[in-house]
């Protein structure tokens, strides 16, 4: 038996304060899911919805909230919801989808209307509705390998630079048309299952990372392949049981299949959703598949978690500080990291790798509100170098940032699982 230490490293950034709670248990968990999609004069494909579960044990109410939106954050919900429902910890997962009712807007930003607080008060509601359908629950979660649907978008040229996908030059064309799926990408999807005490699945999480910008510039109000997908799977468990998108570390990962960019509201070629269906049906399939095959190993729950805010500079102004601030979760035999803002996918690929050394099924949650605002693109220091969309620009925060949040995660697992910084590898 060798013994390896691994030591982890946070340079650049300050830990702020960090807060860790535990129980073992019953677990309960509640469900909800209502209509997001503000009553306004925006031409609607598909409307957007709020779906949220709720685990409790012990002294512990953490609530779960995945939203069909590009973005979300609001102290205001989290300090609602912990006064009203005894929340300890709410996150707010966005899907990320570039047509929800603010992008699918063409009115200047100084026009539209602030549809914040009704997305408050819809989120704060979903939460109320889950608790008061709360039942003993068992929990479990795995990963599935299936063949990429995204690609990396920031493609090396021939200058020995990365740029965008669309922008096309003498070898590549714009938006990448032949599907030529450029990595690195994380071709996994995470599945978490949470069934009553009977076998019934009542909520499916998944987690992918690949933008949700398929219907880009539609000027349609859509869930994009995430309200697919998450339809997808519901309507397998009979509409018996909620889907919950969350986005990965997508940062940096486009769909192989998109609709044609529309050039503007008026453009009389209408988006294709064709290619949007299929993308998230063949997700959906997958996790189908997966939670099929899980199933919980106890009735009983271990649930840890730890909260903590990390202090950035940004890159080219050094007083200018970015609160981030993450929670890791130790749930039985998986672990979850999550993270605020669009973490690039080389991020998540090694979290997962190295939690994989203390025995555990990872998964990563990118985009989510755990408590002030999104620092916004979170790039590898490699991506960093190599430039390009969200890897290069003064507002972003400090370069090995990424990595140190990883770091961060990675230490709070190996304290939650009672390893502290050294690992036993057989």
């Amino acid at each position: 038996m060798k013994k390896v230490f691994l030591f982890i490293l946070l340079c650049g950034c300050f830990a702020l304060s960090g807060t860790l709670n535990a129980a073992e248990g019953q677990l309960m968990a509640g469900t909800a899911k209502i209509n997001i999609t503000p009553k306004q004069n925006i031409p609607l494909h598909d409307s957007v919805y709020a779906r949220a579960l709720v685990m409790e044990i012990g002294n512990m109410r953490v609530a779960q909230v995945s939203v069909d939106l590009v973005s979300f954050h609001s102290d205001r919900v989290a300090q609602v919801c912990k006064e009203k429902y005894g929340i300890t910890q709410l996150l707010v997962c966005a899907s990320h989808t570039h047509e929800d009712p603010n992008m699918a807007d063409a009115r200047p930003r100084e026009k539209k209307p602030n549809n914040t607080p009704f997305f408050e008060e819809r989120i704060i509601k979903v939460v109320g509705e889950a608790i008061g359908n709360m039942f003993p629950a068992r929990i479990s979660a795995g990963t599935r390998t299936f063949p990429q649907l995204g690609f990396n978008r920031l493609i090396i040229r021939k200058d020995g630079k990365a740029r965008e996908s669309w922008i096309g030059d003498e070898h590549y064309n714009v938006e990448n048309p032949e599907r030529i799926p450029f990595g690195p990408v994380d071709p996994e999807v995470g599945v978490i299952k949470v069934e009553d005490m009977q076998g019934n699945a009542r909520a499916i999480v998944m987690s992918y990372a690949m933008h949700a910008d398929l219907g880009c510039f539609s000027y349609e109000i859509s869930a994009d392949y995430p309200g697919y997908a998450c339809r997808k799977v519901e309507e397998a468990f009979d509409n018996k049981a909620i889907c919950l998108f969350v986005a990965g570390g997508g940062g940096n990962v486009e769909g192989l299949m998109i609709s044609r960019r529309r050039s503007g509201p008026d453009d009389p070629i209408k988006t294709d959703y064709k290619p949007i269906q299929r993308t998230g049906e063949l997700l959906g399939i997958e996790v189908i598949k997966l939670a099929n095959a899980l199933h919980a190993s106890s009735d009983n729950t271990s649930f840890k978690m730890r909260t903590d805010s990390l202090q950035f500079s940004t890159r080219e102004d050094k007083n200018r500080k970015v609160d981030v601030h993450i929670a890791t979760f130790l749930i039985n035999d998986f672990a979850i990291a999550v993270c605020p803002g669009e973490m690039f996918v080389q991020l998540q690929l090694e979290w997962k790798e190295k939690a994989r050394l203390a025995d555990v099924t990872p998964l990563f949650f990118g985009y989510t509100y755990v408590k002030g605002r999104s620092p916004g693109y979170v790039a590898d220091v490699r991506s960093a170098a190599l430039g390009g969309f969200g890897a290069e620009g003064g507002n972003r925060i400090q370069v090995g940032g990424g990595e140190a949040i990883i770091n961060k995660h990675l230490e709070n697992l190996y304290i939650l699982n009672d390893q502290r910084a050294s690992i036993l590898i057989k």
